[in-house]
């Protein structure tokens, strides 16, 4: 196996590893509704409609992302959903350690960073844009 082809395969892993945990929490939003995030939004001022766009980013771009379809696109969107989610949600937690003594968004910035990562990188061969 060529040195391009192990990396297009790593490509592919980070799509799709990032895109299906992602997709995860856009599924339960679907199954649960919104009316929590659209309340959060309200709370920082914002119409509650804005609340929707988590869909986009949980939902829209994940399936970009896993497909490699305009996948730095998808992963940018993933980017800004963290980004927002870590300011509505997560601003008191920054600096904070869990029980295991990790940083208690551990699992926010892997996501933020994976998507970064994508969006710079690119879906690699194995996508359907296939670049």
């Amino acid at each position: 196996m060529n040195a391009n082809t192990q990396h297009d395969l790593a490509k592919l892993l980070l799509r799709v590893t990032l895109g299906v945990l992602i997709l995860l929490h856009g599924i339960a939003k679907l199954n649960g509704g919104l009316s929590g995030i659209t309340g959060m939004v309200e709370a920082q001022g914002l119409p509650g409609f804005l609340g929707y766009a988590v869909l986009i980013g949980e939902v829209v771009a994940p399936l970009m992302v896993i497909a490699g379809f305009h996948a730095r696109i998808g992963a940018v969107l993933i980017a800004l959903n963290m980004v927002v989610a870590i300011v509505l949600v997560h601003m008191g937690e920054l600096g904070s350690f869990n029980g295991q003594g990790g940083w208690a968004l551990e699992l926010q910035g892997m996501f933020l960073g994976t998507a970064v990562a994508i969006a710079l990188l690119g879906p690699g061969r194995f996508s359907v844009n296939g670049r």
